[in-house]
């Protein structure tokens, strides 16, 4: 018997496999394309905002978030139109150690604020790898219920490598937000780490949350994480660990008597709370709104927003020298030389960096 003959009469064969879906979805390169193609103009973006209109919102954000020179500055255009409708909402920051459920507290927590007449807006901030620049941008899937409801706005935006994964742009989307008509913003971080600082530089409040567990714990906490907290929240007091949820809380509330006051005059306080169970949250958002009311009182909220936006300017600086730096073509022409000197040994990396910024200078 032939081998042809044996494949035919054979149930051993290969069966042609089906087709392999591109690796691009087209549907979200049509998509790209068309928001190219059809890019609404500063009035549409603006009047759109102000209307409330969640769709335009998120085109705008979006454009701002663009790297494209060309969408720049469109992106600031809209930005300061939508800046004198700013500004009337409780920025509140919110990050926590891992496995403290901050996505799980978020959208409890979201939900109760939307049922008294809040409208929420949540910037997630999704860690991008460093490798290949990706992130999984997965916050709106483990927020099923808030993406459903009506006034509440999750907006999930990768970290792209910038320090902490907060950069300018996210207060510039914390202003179309707020101009949309949010009046709490919750803005969450990647994690207990570099970005609480930025964070902190463009909210209000700031919120940890922690587990229960004791001293390993508090070893692992930064000192200046805790220095920054307004309010300290005991994750996950629920069923048989409600007591050790307690123990923590007293173990905490006694360590930030050590810490220095906060300029603002607020003690801060430790709760414990529990999504599941919905317990705790109530005393979460009255203590918010008590701090909100004792800044106001002592002037400190308004100072604070001042010198926040102090701040971000002077950060902006650096982001526009940096870039300008980077993107001059001289500089781009020099920097392999200069890297290949340093690499054998020719150079310090000092002296590279300062004769390259010497050059820079003369341009």
């Amino acid at each position: 018997m032939t081998n042809d003959t044996f494949l035919e009469k054979s149930a051993l064969q290969v069966n042609d496999g089906i087709e392999q879906p591109p690796i691009v979805n087209p549907n979200a390169v049509s998509r790209f394309k068309k928001f190219q193609q059809k890019l609404p103009s500063a009035n549409e973006f603006v009047e759109g905002i102000l209307s409330k209109n969640i769709t335009m919102l998120s085109k705008a954000i979006t454009l701002v978030e663009s790297s494209l020179p060309q969408h720049y500055a469109l992106g600031q255009e809209v930005i300061e139109r939508c800046l004198p409708h700013s500004g009337n909402s409780i920025r509140i920051g919110i990050t926590g150690v891992p496995g403290a459920g901050k996505s799980t507290f978020i959208e409890t927590f979201g939900r109760l604020l939307t049922s008294q007449g809040h409208r929420l807006a949540v910037l997630a901030i999704d860690p991008s790898s460093e490798r290949s620049k990706g992130s999984i941008l997965g916050d709106k899937t483990r927020m099923e219920t808030l993406c459903a409801d009506e006034n509440a706005f999750i907006r999930p935006s990768p970290s792209a490598g910038s320090l902490g994964g907060v950069a300018r742009k996210t207060r510039e989307s914390l202003i179309l937000c707020e101009a949309a008509g949010f009046d709490v913003v919750f803005i969450e971080t990647v994690g207990v780490g570099q970005s609480e600082t930025a964070v902190h530089s463009m909210v209000d409040f700031f919120l940890l949350l922690l587990i229960s567990g004791g001293g390993d714990e508090l070893q692992g906490i930064k000192r200046g994480i805790m220095e920054m907290a307004d309010l300290l929240a005991i994750t996950k007091a629920d069923g048989e660990n409600i007591m050790k949820a307690e123990q923590s809380r007293i173990l905490y509330q006694s360590a930030m008597h050590f810490l220095p006051l906060l300029d603002s005059g607020w003690t801060p306080k430790t709760v414990t709370c529990s999504a599941k169970t919905n317990t705790g949250l109530a005393e979460i958002w009255n203590t918010i709104n008590s701090y909100i009311n004792f800044t106001k009182a002592n002037g400190y909220f308004k100072s604070n927003r001042l010198q926040q936006a102090k701040f971000w300017m002077y950060e902006t600086i650096n982001i526009y020298l940096r870039d300008n730096f980077y993107q001059n073509p001289v500089i781009q022409e020099k920097l392999t030389e200069f890297e290949n000197a340093v690499l054998s040994d020719k150079l310090s990396s000092f002296t590279a960096a300062k004769q390259l910024f010497d050059i820079s200078r003369k341009l």
